[in-house]
């Protein structure tokens, strides 16, 4: 029997080393207990994740809802996106609207196996673990989603797991009660691209005006290349870095089977141009009218409740808003305010005080205008708040620094170097413009343009609100109102001096009467002969023609004053386009109206909107002004419509012109369409000094026939060009039975507008 060796010492128990099967077991046993606890402390934390015990949870309808803000989207008739309302720009789209391209090519660079997993990918989750994050990362596309949807507050290191953590439980969620079609559609309808665009349908129309339906491999590629880093690989910023970004999303749908090595190839060295429209609120289709929209739709929603109770907002909701704008016409009027302005304000420009700045230096009106628009403007008001004392901050206003300001050209700006005040004086003397353009049969506004350019002069000058003395543009409301009560227009009117009860001697406007001593009543509008006015006036009474043009849809105030029918009051061009509706509407007044419907987010009918109409004369008196009206373009006041703009065109309209040539008007229209101009400086101080460049004809009419001329050449528009004004049945021009003579036109005369003096030349000496 084998002994042990004497030196060999037996072991006293619990000393030194334990027999290896019992070290394993134990160590197997602590693996295991460690292993149950964080199994345990994980859906314990789950659990108090889920019931909000580390921070708010979202409820399950709030997955299936998101609330996220998503932008009002503002469209032309035709369905053209105008712009939109947002506090973040941001839109949604349908699976089926979005291109499986833009799909495939998410798929394969964020989240390869999303159709294999359930929220969490553990095989990338163990690559990232395993190497590092070298390999890409692990986050599935659910994950992201849920990180988009519910923002993390802290990023600190204490909180980042707990944070990860509620995430892979968003994304369980996600997964649990959405489609896989639904939430990589709710991802891609959220995620952020550059220049602070969210959604793939903002994404894709911003970078190439296309819908997310229609974008090309290339485009798709370069839309979810920005994801890694929205302004490093911003194709408009950094176009460099986004096409080698664009390559390595199409060479992982090659890795994946997505694309072809063939496609790849040949995509890889092509440029991918934009075709870039960010709208902005200055920028886009007409910022003035969406400018005046915006304040409309809120005052509407201000009485309306979501289902649940809840107030609508604009700028989160997500609404369809559709209105009557027709793009072509609102690009054709646009287009002809810049081809009379631009022009027309070198004329005004050179006139004296205006050419040599010396209008500035003369105590009164003018210098009290620039004063008060140097205490309101940013610079100076930036200089006080630095508690500059005033002498220094207006010193430092008179400092030529760098700036942009309007300009007449291509780009509507130019950068120089000004001063602060000379900005001001040079900004100030720029001509505006209102303008609008509406079907008389049903009051559908087509086209508003609120002035020059949005970006340097945001105060609109057509709606409701901005009001301006209307000058003779105000007399076919009078002689509409002579008529239904009985005048006829071929019988004489007056064309002397005017007594009223209210004053102490003869009114007498025109300062002379080159006419005689009267005219036919057709001749004494298209002449547009003040005295003539007032004589039928105190035929009809002041109270009852104020009382018949707020009839016509005329709110503002009218005072009931002699001069009322000279065209005194402050009126809006809004309101004088209502009231002319009745001329081509046969005697159906149509108010202006331009939102056809508001629509909630899933395309539920909000409010709907129609003609407000009201007949306010008969037909036969209809056809009469506008009988009327044609003798102003044909031989009166408006004629250079015929002989300079070469109108043939079956048309009528009033120009005006105020006092001291402050204001310029032309209101026209044919048998489809009705518009009306206004041209004008922002301060009345600024004006035309003589009556033959400030009056309508010169300054306004171009404007409508430019306009005109475009809308009538564009078959598209079904605009008929030769369109005649309907003859009533039984129309009697004159009033004497038999009488059948539909077009007998006046006299050429003298025909200028309000103030001119008797030796002014004939109208057609008006260059």
């Amino acid at each position: 029997m084998a002994t042990k060796p004497d030196n060999i010492k037996k072991q006293k128990p619990g000393t030194g080393k334990q027999d290896p099967p019992k070290t394993r077991k134990r160590t197997i046993r602590i693996l295991w207990v460690s292993f149950i606890l964080m199994l345990l402390t994980f859906f314990i934390m789950v659990y108090l994740i889920e019931n909000g015990t580390f921070g708010y949870m979202p409820s399950l309808a709030e997955l299936e809802n998101p609330q996220s803000a998503i932008s009002s989207d503002i469209n032309a008739a035709d369905g053209t996106l105008l712009g939109r309302y947002y506090t973040t720009d941001r839109s949604n789209s349908k699976f089926s609207e979005i291109s499986p391209t833009l799909m495939n090519a998410l798929i394969a660079t964020e989240d390869s196996r999303f159709y294999e997993h359930a929220g969490i990918d553990p095989i990338a989750t163990l690559r990232v673990v395993f190497r590092l994050g070298h390999a890409g990362g692990g986050s599935t596309i659910s994950q992201q989603l849920a990180k988009n949807l519910f923002p993390r507050k802290s990023n600190s290191t204490l909180s980042l797991p707990i944070m990860k953590l509620k995430e892979w439980v968003l994304a369980v969620k996600l997964e649990r009660n959405l489609t896989k079609n639904e939430i990589i559609t709710m991802y891609l309808n959220t995620v952020p691209y550059g220049d602070n665009v969210y959604g793939i349908k903002n994404a894709s129309l911003t970078f190439y005006n296309k819908m997310p339906d229609e974008v090309t491999v290339d485009e798709a590629a370069t839309l979810v290349g920005m994801l890694k880093g929205n302004t490093y690989y911003n194709p408009r910023r950094n176009p460099k870095k986004s096409k080698e970004r664009r390559n390595t999303v199409m060479k992982l749908m090659v890795d994946h089977n997505y694309l072809s090595e063939a496609q790849y190839d040949s995509l890889k060295d092509k440029e991918t141009p934009l075709d870039y429209h960010k709208i902005d609120y200055h920028d886009g289709i007409a910022p003035y009218f969406r400018q005046v929209l915006e304040q409309q739709v809120k005052l509407i929603l201000k009485d309306l409740k979501k289902p649940d109770g809840t107030p609508y907002d604009i700028y989160k909701d997500g609404l369809k808003i559709t209105t009557t704008i027709d793009v072509r016409m609102q690009r054709y009027a646009e287009e002809a305010i810049q081809e009379h302005l631009s022009v027309w304000q070198k004329e005004f420009l050179a006139q004296p005080g205006y050419r040599d700045g010396s209008v500035w230096a003369k105590p009164g009106p003018i210098q009290n205008i620039l004063n008060n628009s140097i205490k309101t403007c940013d610079h100076y008001k930036d200089f006080r708040n630095q508690e500059m004392s005033e002498t220094k901050a207006m010193a430092q206003m008179k400092v030529p620094v760098k700036m942009r300001v309007f300009a007449w050209n291509k780009l509507h700006y130019k950068d120089t170097m000004m001063s602060p005040i000379d900005s001001i004086k040079y900004m100030k003397l720029f001509l505006q413009a209102g303008f609008m353009a509406m079907d008389p049969a049903t009051g559908e506004v087509k086209a508003w343009v609120g002035g020059i350019d949005h970006n340097f002069f945001q105060f609109d000058h057509v709606n409701n609100n901005t009001k301006r003395q209307v000058g003779s543009t105000i007399k076919p409301i009078l002689y509409t109102f002579a008529v239904d009560n009985g005048f006829s227009i071929c019988d004489n009117v007056s064309t002397t001096a005017q007594e009223f009860p209210t004053m102490t001697a003869p009114y007498n406007a025109d300062h002379t009467h080159p006419w005689g001593e009267s005219v036919p009543m057709k001749t004494a509008l298209a002449l547009s002969i003040n005295n003539a006015a007032l004589y039928i006036l105190k035929q009809v009474g002041i109270e009852g023609f104020v009382e018949f043009a707020h009839r016509c849809g005329i709110t503002s105030r009218m005072d009931p004053f002699p001069s009322v029918a000279l065209g005194v009051s402050d009126i809006s061009l809004f309101e004088m386009m209502g009231a002319y509706s009745m001329f081509p509407g046969r005697g159906i007044n149509s108010q202006p109206f331009f939102i056809t419907k508001i629509e909630d987010k899933n395309g539920m009918l909000i409010k709907s909107f129609s003609a407000s109409q009201k007949e306010i004369i008969s037909p036969t008196t209809a056809y009469k002004m506008v009988q009327l009206m044609r003798g102003v373009v044909d031989h009166g006041t408006g004629a250079r419509m015929r002989y300079r703009y070469g109108i043939k065109n079956d048309v009528a309209g009033k120009t005006g012109t105020t006092s001291n040539q402050a204001d310029a008007w032309f209101m026209g229209y044919a048998p489809e369409l009705i518009a009306g101009v206004w041209i004008g400086c922002d301060d009345r101080e600024f004006r035309f000094r003589t009556e033959q460049m400030g009056q309508g004809a010169a300054s306004a009419l171009p404007v409508w026939a430019y306009f005109m001329r475009r809308v009538w050449a564009d078959k598209s528009l079904n605009i008929n060009p030769n369109a005649k004004f309907a003859i009533p049945d039984a129309y009697r021009e004159c009033d004497i039975p038999g009488q059948t003579d539909t077009n007998p036109g006046t006299k050429p005369g003298k025909g200028v507008d309000d103030d001119i003096p008797e030796n002014a030349p004939d109208v057609k000496d008006f260059n």
